[in-house]
């Protein structure tokens, strides 16, 4: 829902369905039958290859958390529900409490892909994707006022109904 404001304007942003991330499921399935390896391990092979087993759930492990912090990384900067406040430069993202400023630099690119918006740095790396627009247009009013272009409320449509055409 896009309202205009004195400044910019407030857009609710449409939820999306939370991708499911399972993966501490299966990190704490995993760590449980290793565990149960390693002791089975200690219990009938030598203690070097008990060693190995117990080195080898512990490698295991950092990776795990590697791979998973690597993919948190990649998902930063991905915006599909909360509220935005966007003003020239500036847009604030509330999503259930938590606030996050992202302020425009002038090299700054703010490029408008079907109905999701994407802001890239100088560099062109990601700074920012934005999805979850109700329509195009609240899209594109969210580009044109982070790029700075004012907007005025004069073209607002009002849709009414007759009642009295309708009771009669």
């Amino acid at each position: 829902m896009l309202n205009l404001t004195d400044d910019g304007a407030k857009i609710t942003l449409q939820s999306q369905p939370p991708v499911a991330d399972n993966g501490m499921f299966w990190f704490g399935f995993a760590l449980l039958v290793g565990a149960v390896a390693v002791a089975l391990a200690m219990s009938l092979l030598s203690e070097r290859l008990a060693i190995g087993a117990l080195a080898l759930l512990i490698v295991g492990s950092f990776i795990f958390n590697r791979q998973r912090q690597q993919r948190k990384k990649a998902m930063a900067g991905v915006i599909s529900s909360g509220v935005l406040w966007i003003r020239p430069g500036e847009l604030v993202h509330d999503n259930q409490g938590k606030r996050e400023h992202i302020h425009l630099a002038d090299g700054d690119k703010i490029s408008l892909i079907d109905e999701q918006l994407q802001i890239v740095d100088g560099d062109d790396k990601r700074k920012c994707h934005i999805s979850g627009f109700e329509s195009m247009q609240e899209a594109t009013v969210a580009k044109a006022i982070l790029q700075g272009q004012t907007l005025s409320k004069r073209n607002v449509n009002i849709k009414m109904s007759d009642e009295q055409n309708d009771a009669e």
